[in-house]
Order: C-alpha cells, then sequence, then structure tokens
C-alpha cells in the first residue's frame, strides 16, 4: 500500500484527516451562488467549475449542480481528472488559478452530490441477517433459504434520499402490535437507524443485457455513508408479502462526499468463505470487499455523542459488484445515479451491531448514553452520527459525516 501523496493545500497532509490527495472525494457545493461540483481537499473545497473554466480540467459538466455528467463518462474520463487534479495539487505544485478556487470547506454548503436515479436496498450483511432473523423466528432458522444464494434488495424510495444533516421527520404509518385486535393510525415508536455503505452507479448498462460481476465492478463510480432510516413498528405490520415499503420509504440519508472506487483500490480485500458455492453469475473473481472502519453515535436533545456501533465493512457478505450484477441479471437496465444500499453492517458481536433493532436485542436491553439516558430506539431530537475511514500508511481515506436528527412526526390535517 503506498503512503500519502504530499500536497501543498493545508491540512491535506494531517494523517487523522479525512481528505488527502489519495482521496479526492467529490461532491456539490455553493457560497450563496449556484452549486456546482467540487473535491474535497485537507480543510478545502476544489471548485471544479472554476478549473473547468480556466481550463485546467476537460468539459464533463462540472458547472453544472450535480456530478452526473462526469459520472456518466466511465472510468477514462475518471481517471484521467484524478491524475489532473493530483498533480495540480501535489507539493511544489501551487498555481495562482487553483489557489483562487479553493474554499473553507466549513464555510460551505454541501448538497446532494448527483442525481438519485433509482435507489435499491440490500440485505448482504451475514450478522444483520442472522440476527434479525434470529428476533423474528430463530437461530436455527434465522436465514432464509435463498440468502446464501443470491443478495436479496428491494425497491426503494430515490425522492426521499437526502443529504447529511437534513432533519428527519418521525413518520407516521399502521402499527399493530401482537396484543391488539386491529391495527391503529399513530406515529413509529419504534425507530432505528441501519449502517449502511452506498455504491452509486456512474456507467450505465442496457435494458435486457445483464453485467458480469467484473463489469460491475467496472461501473460503481464511488461510494458512500448510507443511513435507511427504519421504523420498525410499521415495517413489521406491512411488510408481508411485498417487502418493505412505508416503514422506509420516508428518509435516507447519504454523506455528501462520494470516496472514488480508485481512493479505495488499495483497501480491498477478499470474500467471506462461502457456505455454499454461488452460481457462476455471482461468483468472487477477486478481492472487492472493502477494509472500511465504520461507526455510528447516539447523541439525545443537548447531550453527547456516545457511540453506540463499531464495525468493518468487511463484514458484508456480498460486494457492491455482486449487488449490481445480481441487479442487472433479469435485464433490469443500471443508470447513472443509481444508489446501491448494502443493507446493515453488523460485525460478530453486540458492540459491532449496526442498529438498534440488534444492539437492544427487540427493544429488550436498552442503551445507555453519555449523561444516563437510555434508548431502545429513537427518540425526537436523537442525533445520529455515521463515520468512516479507511486507514492507509499515514493517511486516511474519510467519508465525511453522515448526520440525521429525528424531528416529531408532522401534525396531521
Amino acid at each position: 500500500m503506498s503512503g500519502l501523496i504530499h500536497s501543498w493545500v493545508p491540512g491535506a497532509n494531517d494523517p487523522a484527516g479525512a481528505f488527502p490527495l489519495n482521496n479526492l472525494a467529490f461532491g456539490v457545493f455553493s457560497t450563496g451562488d449556484g452549486p456546482r461540483c467540487a473535491v474535497a481537499i485537507g480543510d478545502k473545497v476544489l471548485d471544479l467549475a472554476a478549473l473547468q473554466a480556466a481550463g485546467l480540467l476537460p468539459d464533463h459538466g462540472f458547472d453544472a449542480p450535480a456530478l452526473d455528467t462526469f459520472m456518466g463518462r466511465g472510468q477514462p474520463a475518471w481517471q484521467a481528472v484524478r491524475e489532473a487534479l493530483t498533480e495540480l495539487l501535489r507539493a511544489g505544485a501551487e498555481t495562482a488559478p487553483v489557489r483562487a478556487a479553493l474554499h473553507d470547506r466549513a464555510g460551505v454548503r454541501l448538497h446532494l452530490p448527483f442525481t438519485l436515479a433509482e435507489f435499491t436496498d440490500f440485505y448482504a450483511g451475514r450478522q444483520h441477517a442472522f440476527n434479525v432473523g434470529s428476533l423474528f423466528r430463530d437461530p436455527a432458522n434465522a436465514l432464509p433459504p435463498n440468502w446464501l444464494h443470491m443478495p436479496i434488495g428491494y425497491n426503494g424510495r430515490a425522492s426521499t434520499v437526502v443529504v447529511s444533516g437534513t432533519p428527519i421527520h418521525r413518520p407516521a404509518g399502521q402499527i399493530k402490535d401482537p396484543s391488539d385486535p386491529m391495527p391503529r393510525f399513530g406515529p413509529c415508536e419504534r425507530l432505528d437507524f441501519e449502517l449502511e455503505l452506498g455504491a452509486v452507479v456512474g456507467t450505465p448498462s442496457q435494458m435486457g443485457v445483464p453485467v458480469t460481476v467484473d463489469e460491475a465492478d467496472e461501473m460503481i463510480f464511488g461510494y458512500v455513508l448510507l443511513n435507511d432510516w427504519s421504523a420498525r413498528d410499521i415495517q413489521a405490520w406491512e411488510y408481508v408479502p411485498l417487502g418493505p415499503f412505508q416503514g422506509k420509504a420516508f428518509a435516507t440519508t447519504i454523506s455528501p462526499w462520494v470516496v472514488p472506487r480508485a481512493a479505495l483500490a488499495p483497501f480491498r480485500c477478499g470474500p467471506p468463505v462461502r457456505e455454499v458455492p454461488l452460481l457462476p453469475h455471482l461468483r468472487d473473481t477477486g478481492p472487492m470487499f472493502h477494509d472500511i472502519d465504520l461507526a455510528v453515535t447516539l447523541a439525545p436533545p443537548g447531550g453527547a455523542p456516545t457511540e453506540v456501533c463499531r464495525t468493518n465493512s468487511n463484514a458484508l457478505y456480498y460486494s457492491a459488484a455482486q449487488l449490481l450484477a445480481h441487479h442487472s441479471t433479469s435485464g433490469c437496465a443500471m443508470r447513472t445515479g443509481d444508489l446501491l444500499g448494502s443493507g446493515t453492517i453488523s460485525g460478530p458481536e453486540k458492540g459491532m451491531f449496526g442498529s438498534l433493532l440488534e444492539i437492544t436485542w427487540g427493544g429488550r436491553d436498552p442503551v445507555a448514553l453519555a449523561g444516563g439516558a437510555t434508548r431502545r430506539f429513537l427518540a425526537d431530537g436523537d442525533t445520529v452520527t455515521l463515520k468512516g475511514e479507511a486507514r492507509g500508511d499515514g493517511y486516511r481515506i474519510g467519508f465525511g459525516t453522515c448526520t440525521g436528527t429525528i424531528l416529531p412526526a408532522p401534525k396531521r390535517p
């Protein structure tokens, strides 16, 4: 694994920083004027539209309020821009036009980095699937019969995918406890987070033409942290027979920076031990998983955050490339801006569980927060923050935070 690539930009050489020159995460920002594309570097945001206007970068639509055009150009364009930015930002290469295109990251507004085409959420974490199956069935029958053979997923709502920092209203819906003779309508009482990694599709595929795992890997532009908020009580009543609907559709939060596939290449790792052989169209072809440390903190209103989960993305059973390849097997066309959620990432121990459903074991065992508060599920005013980083030799590849605060359910007219 290569070491830190030194840069002249302030903060970029901090070994504890999230955005060294090795990263070059892409996003969209504004400073009171129109949103445009950028990369995060050190403590700064680099305006790619300004570099494009100065002739320092090719025209990839960086003056647009989304990365869509650039994402759709594919691997050759991604690599060429990465190489050009590396040379412009490398130590000793400082120039006035590039310096003028830098903005303090703390002073800009960050937006959704790309136009959401579709959102598909998967169930690719084995420990999470085992935990949930144990809670609702029994450990001997925790995994559905199909789980070890293919990634399980459902089509979510792209319309409610929001950028980090967007407040989340508590959803309302039909709820029926086992002892209730009839369902009732009201605010969710078992609101939860889910720690996930999201894969962002760059180059599209054609309807009717499946892609291989290797082709799918090449189609992925980058990765974001993803919190697929869950209304457990609403979901429990509605999910038979067609799966999640309103219990998931109300909100999904992603981090504002898309960490490019190339930045995570040094942190690739191999697949887990396969308990049954995968069919040929899903078979592992190389190291397509990632060694990314992940954590979740929960802060009550006015209180300090408490870390409630620490795990690693290498706990996943299916890679993002396998999720994407499987999605295409029916001939489903994948589009630029498709977002694929990994599903909850949980490690083998309780402190590594990626949702409150698992941490509290269905609400039975409340989790203690700093200051003395406890939680079975999320309360109004709670703030949940997801963090992630891959650790290299003298540097880290970070995603920025993925944060949301729970607001009360809106009053019905």
